[in-house]
């Protein structure tokens, strides 16, 4: 297959990318939309970034450099969250258009030595399958050539909102490029089969579950609300049940900690 041109693919999509002073932008003519990192600086100051529900959910005690998939990268931003945290994380997406958008604030933010170091710690997967890339990695484990991830995140496209309210631009722009997930099951088979401790999945907390998963850590997070599920795969024994946790600034936390049977529980 040869090289696809994310510029002729946003046209079909009747979208533009232009290259601008600020960086690479994606416009429909009236509204405009770029991948930019500087906005999530606040985000990374030490204090706050502990406090990410994200951080919170994946992370990897004891381990000094975590290793992390972000198997639906996006535009990035969970995946900088991660690697400010000390993860190296790899990033895929798929879609060649915020691939290339994706690229260009990489590109960008390695030059600011804020964000240096952290994006050091990315490495992009720009169009490429990422169900592809996880049974790839599953395939080197089994080999023993590679030791397994830490985590595999998962965060695919959200439905379209039915309701009247407006939805953010980003979403409305991007919703022309990438549909939901049309394979969940695989997805989340392939990112099982890869032995990670963890898998952490994000979705809107009225929204329908990735593949039928509702066991693991719920994360209400603001501004506007999200769920992640967060479960453990250090075993393939299936997981039974789930231990309540406290209610605390409005988060709900709910943990499973799948070893053995009886399954132990564990909040994160």
């Amino acid at each position: 297959m040869g090289v696809v041109d994310p510029f002729s693919v946003a046209r079909a999509a009747g979208l533009e990318l232009i290259g601008k002073s600020e960086g690479l932008t994606l416009t429909d003519g009236t509204m405009e939309l770029r991948a930019d990192f500087d906005r999530m600086l606040p985000r990374l100051k030490q204090g706050c970034l502990q406090q990410e529900l994200l951080v919170k959910a994946a992370r990897a005690k004891g381990i000094e450099c975590p290793w992390a998939i972000d198997a639906t990268a996006g535009f990035g931003e969970d995946s900088l969250l991660l690697a400010a945290a000390g993860f190296t994380v790899d990033l895929y997406e798929q879609d060649c258009v915020i691939a290339a958008l994706l690229k260009d604030a990489l590109d960008r933010a390695a030059d600011d030595p804020a964000l240096a170091a952290a994006v050091s710690r990315m490495r992009l997967h720009a169009g490429e399958d990422s169900i592809a890339g996880l049974r790839h990695t599953a395939e080197l484990i089994g080999r023993g050539e590679l030791a397994a991830p830490d985590v595999v995140y998962l965060d695919p496209m959200f439905p379209e909102r039915t309701k009247s309210a407006a939805v953010k631009k980003k979403f409305q722009l991007l919703h022309h490029l990438e549909q939901p997930c049309a394979d969940e099951e695989t997805l989340v088979e392939a990112a099982l089969a890869a032995r990670p401790r963890k898998v952490v999945i994000k979705r809107p907390v009225k929204g329908p579950l990735l593949a039928g998963v509702k066991r693991a850590i719920n994360l209400r997070a603001r501004p506007f609300v999200t769920m992640f599920w967060c479960r453990r795969v250090r075993s393939s024994c299936a997981m039974a049940g789930i231990a309540p946790a406290p209610r605390r600034c409005g988060t709900y936390f709910q943990g499973c900690d799948v070893r053995c049977h009886p399954p132990q529980y564990s909040h994160l």
